[in-house]
């Protein structure tokens, strides 16, 4: 008769050190789910640049009017609001700028740019393309703050493929289902982080 008691030892402990792992990843869940959410992030910080570039995307409008209070700080000059296809033929640009209006800031401060881009990496090209035709030397990338770490490694390798390219620094504008600390406690968040994640991880591949 074959002894199996050795196998039945090691399954067992395997089983042993599973559960205890399992067990340790449930209690330092708040760790390392903070961690997940933080590597999203990359703020700068608001800084004196040309001009400040919102990207698209945020249908709430905290990029927006974040740009807004960069330059009512004085940061920069102007605002351009990226602006791909909308919802109802309206395009996103036009539809910031009027809730830009309606909250307050002048018109004047917001300059629309109406592109076909249907990604970051896309939307990154037409960006480059309006700072350059404008003589740009330096802007403000500001977009949602899970958003901020994928958004700026595109458009530095964008910038990269063309030779160079205006100084940047990304500026997180705060979301309000997600942040590093609490994105999990609701659905939007969650949704928001796993989207992210997503995308950070299929951009690896060029996808």
């Amino acid at each position: 008769m074959v002894e199996r008691r050795p196998f039945r030892s090691k399954s067992a402990f395997a089983l042993l050190v599973l559960l205890v792992l399992g067990v340790g990843l449930f209690l330092a869940r708040n760790l390392w789910l903070y961690a997940l959410g933080d590597a999203l992030i990359h703020d700068d910080g608001a800084g004196k640049a040309d001009i400040a570039v919102v990207l698209a995307g945020d249908i709430w409008g905290h990029r927006l009017i974040k740009g807004a209070e960069l330059v009512k700080q004085g940061y920069v000059p102007r605002v351009l609001v990226s602006g791909p296809p909308g919802i109802y033929g309206i395009n996103e640009a036009d539809a910031a700028i009027q809730f830009a209006v309606r909250k307050g800031y002048p018109a004047e401060w917001f300059i629309p740019l109406h592109h076909t881009g249907l990604s970051t990496r896309e939307e990154a090209g037409f960006v480059l393309d309006g700072l350059k035709q404008r003589n740009i030397h330096s802007f403000l990338l500001v977009t949602s703050d899970y958003h901020t770490a994928r958004a700026r490694r595109i458009f530095l390798r964008a910038e990269r493929e063309r030779g160079g390219g205006p100084n940047l620094r990304a500026v997180a504008a705060c979301d309000q289902f997600f942040s590093a600390a609490h994105w999990w406690y609701n659905r939007e968040g969650r949704k928001t982080a796993v989207l992210e994640w997503a995308k950070t991880l299929t951009s690896v591949f060029g996808i």
